[in-house]
């Protein structure tokens, strides 16, 4: 199953977009999920006799084979398979607060926690006008 982005497959890494926000739908009862997703994640290498600091790097995530965080999700890919659903990229973002910030806007504009038809059940998020790319 792959990511959609604007009706097209949606399957490289892009170099200029640290993550993205995304709906998850499944395909039978319409059922939906949003989130978001980092294509990056970053990971330390130890001390070493040639380095004597610890070193953070990037490297991909896995970002290709996500179906979200939500349990409701999870245990429906346990019982129907990943054929069911359908992975949509709704916004790509350059920053982390552009993916919170994107999320968010998302989750309230579609009303994820009044209506009945969205697995989300929780908005939670803490976002600087500092961290949205608009601003820097």
């Amino acid at each position: 199953m792959t990511w959609t982005y604007n009706g097209e497959v949606y399957d490289t890494l892009p170099e200029d977009y640290y993550g993205f926000v995304y709906i998850i739908t499944e395909k039978e009862t319409q059922m939906k999920y949003v989130g978001k997703k980092f294509f990056y994640r970053t990971k330390t290498l130890p001390i070493t006799k040639t380095r004597k600091r610890r070193k953070r790097t990037l490297v991909e995530s896995d970002w290709k084979s996500y179906y979200g965080s939500s349990p409701h999700v999870r245990e429906l890919i346990e019982d129907k398979g990943v054929e069911t659903l359908t992975r949509e990229i709704l916004h790509l973002c350059k920053t982390r607060g552009d993916c919170a910030y994107y999320e968010t806007k998302e989750q309230f504009d579609r009303e994820v926690l009044l209506r009945d038809d969205y697995y989300n059940g929780i908005i939670n998020c803490r976002i600087s006008r500092s961290h949205l790319s608009a601003n820097k």
